[in-house]
């Protein structure tokens, strides 16, 4: 059974939580039997998922986001160093950013040492404490800009259409910058403490000891590389994202951005084409293309797991679907109607994904009805995520033409101008003829009598 949705008004949003019911469990018995079965819908699931993906690819969207990102990034990376720089500096662990950032330019060959080098040098020369209180200021902002604008990106491939909360953003972002330094490099401290201790070394020394450490060191990179992915995926997204999702998109863009960076330093970094094209110019184009690649890449592995999270999106497109504004109205009147009737049963309150899986329609559509009807307050979300919707008010005092006056409201300006006064005042009479000819047809109807009757149905139905 599932459990009401607590809620408290506040403001133009909802604090509280939406449970998801119970969840059934298969029966074990007839599990083995099943494996075959199974085995051909993990294979079509995955087939479709690449479909969903390739679609996705060459709609170009991903890629206009990894280049917005190349940008970002170029302007935030000596600030985003420095701010790290100091963090660690406290713990003397700072100088491990120079062979962590070598070790991401290493597709660039001899070059990626060199703009290494550059970089470093940049930010040991930026001295924060005499920034002082402005400049500080300035460089958090560019810090917080570039994880927002990565936010952003990521929120898009997962189709959620509002970021965090603007205190949200602050305390999380701030705790990535200050923790997460410390955090990643304490752990490669003690991996490399753990492979240099006197165990690991007479271990070593004993087959197929030696020979299992030996594969482990090959397939450390790739796991390095797949756990910093699979916090990303669940992390970064203001959706709630399922470990598993995010572990299957990080395991396969891990190995293509591993693939990737021994295919660009072999085949495009050790060319000479570009040294003869572009000169001096060479080593930042090459760079401004391998952040491309990793952008892209790691936005890729995000796209994957959003659509093995969310199958019903495999087949629909990104593009919201042109609607009659009569097919509109009908659509507002139905999703009130699915939310009402959930508040009034207590059910699981629901989310734009759910109503965009439950009508079948793109959830482009959804959050524009949704939106509309949130500025004509008849309807406010929750601060979770992803956030739940539910009435502003009693269903009793929701009227029908209310719910349509919300939707044809909507971002609605007043015409102003010069023209015929006469003609437009005729105009306005129209309309309001059929404002109350609307309200009339419809006795005051209300939201509660819409559910009353849906629910007087299923149980003649089911009688």
């Amino acid at each position: 059974m599932p459990l009401a949705a607590e809620h408290v008004y506040h403001g133009d949003s909802v604090r509280g939580h939406c449970n998801p019911g119970s969840i059934m469990v298969p029966d074990t018995h007839t599990a083995v039997s099943n494996i075959g079965y199974k085995s051909r819908t993990v294979l079509t699931r995955l087939f479709r998922v690449a479909a969903a993906v390739w679609r996705e690819m060459t709609d170009g969207q991903l890629s206009l986001h990894a280049m917005s990102l190349v940008y970002t990034t170029l302007l935030s990376l000596v600030p985003l160093l420095a701010v790290s720089f100091s963090v660690l500096k406290a713990f003397d662990v700072h100088n491990q950013i120079k062979p962590l950032l070598m070790t991401f330019l290493a597709p660039l060959g001899p070059q990626g040492d060199e703009i290494t080098n550059q970089v470093i040098g940049f930010v040991e020369n930026m001295k924060v404490g005499v920034l002082g209180a402005v400049g500080l200021s300035l460089l958090f902002y560019t810090v917080i800009s570039l994880i927002q604008k990565i936010e952003s990106a990521f929120n898009f491939a997962w189709r959620v259409p509002r970021p965090r909360p603007l205190g949200q953003r602050f305390s999380q972002y701030l705790s990535v910058l200050l923790v997460g330094p410390i955090l990643v490099f304490s752990a490669m401290a003690l991996t490399g403490t753990l492979l240099s201790s006197q165990l690991a070394s007479s271990l070593l020394s004993v087959q197929p000891f030696g020979m299992l450490v030996g594969l482990l060191g090959k397939l450390v990179p790739y796991a390095l590389v797949i756990a910093a992915f699979t916090f990303i995926y669940v992390f970064i997204p203001n959706t709630k994202v399922r470990f598993g999702s995010a572990l299957l998109g990080a395991t396969i863009a891990g190995l293509i951005w591993q693939t990737g960076g021994w295919a660009f330093g072999s085949f495009i970094a050790s060319s000479s084409r570009y040294t003869a094209i572009y000169a001096s110019f060479a080593i930042v184009i090459l760079f401004m293309i391998w952040l491309y690649l990793s952008w892209l890449i790691l936005l890729l592995g995000a796209s994957i797991a959003f659509y093995y999270q969310h199958p019903e999106f495999q087949s629909g497109s990104r593009a919201p679907r042109l609607l009659s504004a009569h097919a509109e109205e009908r659509l507002a009147v139905w999703v009130m109607a699915l939310i009402g009737r959930a508040h009034a049963q207590g059910a699981t309150a629901w989310t734009a994904q759910r109503l965009a899986q439950r009508i079948g329609m793109p959830i482009a559509n959804i959050e524009q009805l949704l939106d509309a009807l949130e500025q004509g307050g008849l309807l406010a979300h929750t601060t979770e995520t992803p956030p739940c919707y539910l009435p502003t008010r009693a269903l009793e005092a929701i009227s029908i033409k209310a719910v349509l006056d919300s939707l044809r409201n909507a971002g609605e300006a007043v015409v102003s101008g010069p023209g015929d006064a006469p003609l437009r005042t005729s105009v306005e009479g129209v309309f309001g003829d059929i404002d109350a000819g609307l309200a009339s047809a419809l006795h005051n109807k209300t939201l509660r009598d819409l559910v009353t009757e849906e629910a007087m149905k299923d149980t003649a139905e089911g009688s």
